[in-house]
């Protein structure tokens, strides 16, 4: 297998608008979507606030030091692009204080951190990784490879086809590192031929390596035709509940699929993934015997394995003109990349180079 990164496009037959993102920094804001509102009492304090230029474990760090406590008494959702201006929630363990302490808090961190604090409220959990729906985008392009009124008729007629059809579930470049180094990197290390010995890195190279599989079984079914399509052994997800379940009689889960009710779901491999079977099954064992890989080297990793949606949905998903060049919103659930879609738009490979978004 060669390693190659490139992916096709679902509007393929439709050109991209060209251009550029992050022209500024508030040219790309993402608002976090929470799973769940703190509710006035608890140990730990729900600080929801906008950062420009700073990642997320930086504004951890921050207030871990702020507050004198450890790194791990700050909890977060999801990690937040440094090149945008992202506003989301932290969790901060300051036991049992009254509700003074709250004000006294939010003027400490606007007094010593360069961040804009928006609320503040108490609540008995910590925020852990995955504690979100999803994130919100607006994004500005800039630098349109045609002009305004065209630009605009294009990327409707894209946002018309990505909204009946939805988008493959890709992972954005930013998991793959420079030239793709943390996937060959990852592919060495579950082939044992080199070993890392800072297990979180070990963990997070082996990981971009299984995103670097999913994109290639999401890649495949779209260039056979598959896409539009539920298979005999899909392992399917519902929407609404996000419940698994093995496709048995797929001309009878086409109409669901078809009414955005379920979407099939791309393998992320390892020891605990749910196998799908028959047509389903046999396209993504290729893909890993392609890899020259088998599921007991995973194993031998440690990876646990899971099910990713296959299949976005963009209901929200907007394009109008500004005096700059064309205003993009929409909503991704969590897990997803906006890069997924701003490709789509302008059929530009948006690389790491200021052009990527973490969304967690």
């Amino acid at each position: 297998m060669d390693n190659s990164l490139d992916l096709p496009y679902i509007t393929a037959a439709i050109p991209g608008v060209g251009g550029k993102i992050r022209a500024t920094i508030d040219n790309f804001i993402v608002e976090e979507i929470p799973l769940y509102q703190p509710d006035g009492y608890g140990q730990h304090l729900y600080v929801n606030l906008t950062k420009r230029g700073l990642t997320t474990h930086e504004v951890q760090l921050g207030l871990a030091r702020l507050f004198s406590l450890r790194v791990d008494d700050v909890g977060f959702a999801g990690l937040k692009d440094k090149y945008a201006c992202a506003t989301q929630t932290f969790s901060i363990l300051v036991g049992k204080v009254d509700y003074s302490f709250v004000d006294q808090a939010v003027a400490q961190i606007r007094r010593h951190l360069p961040v804009t604090v928006n609320w503040a409220r108490l609540h008995r959990n910590k925020l852990r990784p995955g504690h979100l729906l999803g994130n919100r985008f607006t994004v500005l392009i800039t630098e349109l490879d045609l002009p305004p009124d065209g630009a605009l008729h294009r990327a409707r007629s894209i946002v018309e086809r990505l909204r009946g059809n939805g988008i493959p579930n890709f992972f954005g470049p930013q998991r793959f590192g420079l030239d793709g180094e943390n996937v060959k990197k990852g592919f060495e290390i579950i082939k044992g031929s080199t070993c890392n010995a800072d297990r979180w890195l070990r963990r997070f190279l082996i990981s971009s390596y299984q995103s670097y599989l999913c994109n290639l079984y999401l890649a495949r079914r779209l260039q056979l035709g598959l896409f539009e399509r539920i298979l005999a052994g899909d392992i399917a997800k519902k929407y609404a509940t996000g419940g698994l379940f093995e496709v048995l009689d797929a001309s009878r889960e086409q109409a669901r699929y078809e009414s955005h009710e379920i979407s099939f779901t791309a393998p992320i491999y390892g020891r605990k993934m749910w196998t799908a079977s028959g047509p389903a099954g046999k396209l993504e064992k290729a893909i890993l015997e392609e890899a020259g890989l088998t599921m007991k080297q995973f194993d031998a990793a440690g990876m646990r394995g899971s099910r990713r949606l296959g299949r976005l949905l963009l209901p929200d998903l907007t394009v109008t003109a500004d005096p700059q060049g064309l205003l993009v919103s929409f909503s991704l659930p969590k897990g997803a990349f906006a890069t997924t879609v701003l490709r789509e738009l302008m059929k530009v490979e948006l690389s790491l180079s200021g052009s990527s978004s973490i969304s967690l």
